[in-house]
């Protein structure tokens, strides 16, 4: 939580430039020999009564990438050591052996770290094209290994041509925070048939002097913008979600409170909203004892925001230059402290050069955002917001007229308590973020519903000994569903929850802190195309469970 205390602590987590991460699957893992395999029963291990110079190293319970069995050729994009802001520039060649067609390519990140280090923020652009976002987990004085897996099938587009490489995991290298980040980022490209989903396009927006442009392919029959949005930096909205009005006497302040909603518009008309994820860095809540092995959901996979902008193709398919725009509504006017790159994937007509059609309908409900501050022994935020969104569209295909619509609605609420001096700050917030996606053309019409549902609940409380304790409960789930006439094709659940409690003393050298705490994930995701199960949990360190199998 953001306190004087916590001020002080977290002074120098930095924002880094940036431009946009793909989606898909991603892992953080410790090396194979570091953990028991997750489908086997933990073994006893000897649990030391606090934290010490060592710990396990980082890892999550999120799935593995899936692997085809067929050949693969590697290309390693970037290797570095980041100490301060100078990015890595290199060069991207197509990989030598394995065509130029691929059925998967996969990102892999290995890094390493050991002294003392705050969380930090990275890219990675391929052709400006930025495939990979991701935060570094806080060292210990010995030093940890960690890696990272991603799907960029999608960028395939990209990868078929030699392009320009740029990285940056911005650093501060000096005499107390001591952590040289140490990475190497490879691709590997899996010969075979291209996945039927992968887009055949991948754009960025064009700065001019109206703002950030798009231009499309005249016959694109599918628009996809994905926004990584990260509130960072080492400012309030790094704690957007903790936030109070200005009337309110707490450290970080917002003029309108907590209230946070990713907008894209396109020509100025709302084109897409959504929830931003409430993600907590590793040197989150003030207390880096919650986050050494196991990271708060997403953390290391820093999933981009999608929005279906299919309703309006008919308009950007007229060969000119399209106004796109991002915001983040809450922010107070003129604060920085928020990233919102832009990638946009774009599916061709093969039949047809030029692909006319138009917009059909475009509601776009009223945003309300009511936050109330309640005085008192306790102050009290109550905060309930909420949007809705609604557009349609036609495109004259080469297969026929086809209808896309797209209704979105997000929802916030929160309770923001805390004592004088935050010595007691607590919060208890949900974020909702539900999607439907109608396709009515070229056979029976298909409908995509999508609940999201982003949880937070939590309190740190510092004592008259000075120790400080933090128990936290962070939920990250989503439900989807695909019907076509209304009968049920595919569905899918995932649930992936994190808890913590740790305790350690304030105000001493890092060698006195005497630190304790447990921290446990269990990621499940089940439905039509199978089902996943990992449980992991660590104490003092040391992981003490990591059970895997439905």
């Amino acid at each position: 939580m953001r306190s004087r205390i916590i001020m002080s602590m977290l002074t120098g987590a930095i924002l880094l430039a940036s431009t946009v991460l793909g989606s898909g699957a991603a892992r953080a893992d410790a090396s194979p020999s570091s953990s028991p395999s997750p489908s086997s029963a933990s073994a006893p291990v000897e649990v030391p009564a606090e934290f010490g110079t060592d710990w396990h190293d980082p890892l999550t319970a999120a799935p593995p990438v899936v692997r085809p069995h067929a050949k693969s050729c590697q290309v390693t994009l970037a290797e570095a050591q980041f100490r301060d802001f100078t990015p890595y520039r290199g060069s991207y060649t197509p990989p030598d052996g394995c065509g130029d067609r691929w059925s998967k390519v996969v990102l892999r990140l290995d890094g390493k770290v050991k002294g003392r280090q705050f969380d930090r923020l990275g890219y990675l652009h391929v052709g400006g094209v930025e495939i990979f976002r991701t935060s570094t987990p806080e060292p210990s004085p010995d030093g940890i290994t960690w890696s990272v897996e991603k799907d960029v099938t999608r960028y395939a587009d990209t990868f078929r041509s030699v392009r320009d490489v740029e990285m940056l995991i911005g650093n501060v290298v000096d005499d107390t925070y001591t952590g040289v980040i140490d990475v190497k980022v490879t691709l590997t490209f899996y010969e075979g048939k291209p996945a039927a989903t992968a887009p055949d396009r991948v754009l960025t927006l064009t700065d001019g002097p109206g703002g950030t442009t798009l231009t499309t392919p005249r016959n694109s029959e599918r628009v996809v913008a994905e926004v990584y949005a990260t509130g960072s930096g080492g400012g309030c909205e790094e704690y957007w979600y903790l936030t109070v009005p200005a009337t309110a006497p707490y450290s970080c302040r917002s003029d309108d409170g907590p209230y946070r909603e990713v907008q894209v518009k396109v020509d100025g008309r709302p084109a897409g909203i959504a929830a931003p994820f409430p993600t907590v860095w590793t040197g989150g809540w003030s207390n880096p004892f919650l986050w050494y092995v196991v990271p708060g959901p997403r953390a290391f996979d820093i999933k981009p925001i999608e929005y279906d902008l299919t309703p309006f193709a008919g308009i950007l398919n007229d060969g000119r230059a399209h106004r796109v725009e991002v915001s983040v509504v809450g922010v107070p006017e003129g604060q920085s402290g928020w990233s919102t790159p832009v990638n946009v994937l774009v599916w061709q007509d093969p039949g047809k050069a030029v692909v006319g059609g138009g917009l059909l309908t475009h509601d776009a409900g009223e945003l309300t955002d009511s936050t109330t501050y309640t005085p008192g022994t306790e102050h009290r935020v109550d905060t309930e917001g909420g949007h809705r969104l609604t557009v349609a569209g036609y495109l004259d295909t080469s297969h026929g007229r086809v209808r896309t619509t797209v209704t979105r609605a997000v929802a916030n609420t929160s309770a923001h308590r805390w004592t004088d001096g935050e010595t007691v700050d607590g919060l208890d917030a949900s974020w909702t973020d539900d999607e439907s996606v109608t396709v009515d053309g070229r056979g029976p019409a298909r409908t995509t519903r999508t609940h999201r549902t982003y949880t937070m609940n939590g309190t740190t409380t510092v004592g008259a000994d000075d120790r400080l304790r933090t128990v936290l409960t962070l939920g990250d789930r989503a439900d989807s569903v695909t019907t076509r006439n209304g009968r049920r094709t595919s569905w899918s659940r995932l649930d992936d929850t994190y808890r913590g409690d740790a305790t350690f003393t304030v105000n001493v050298p890092r060698d006195q802190r005497h630190a304790v705490g447990t921290t446990s994930e269990r990621y499940r995701l089940y439905g039509s195309g199978g089902c996943y199960d990992r449980r992991l949990t660590t104490v003092q360190g040391v992981l003490t469970e990591d059970h895997g199998g439905c």
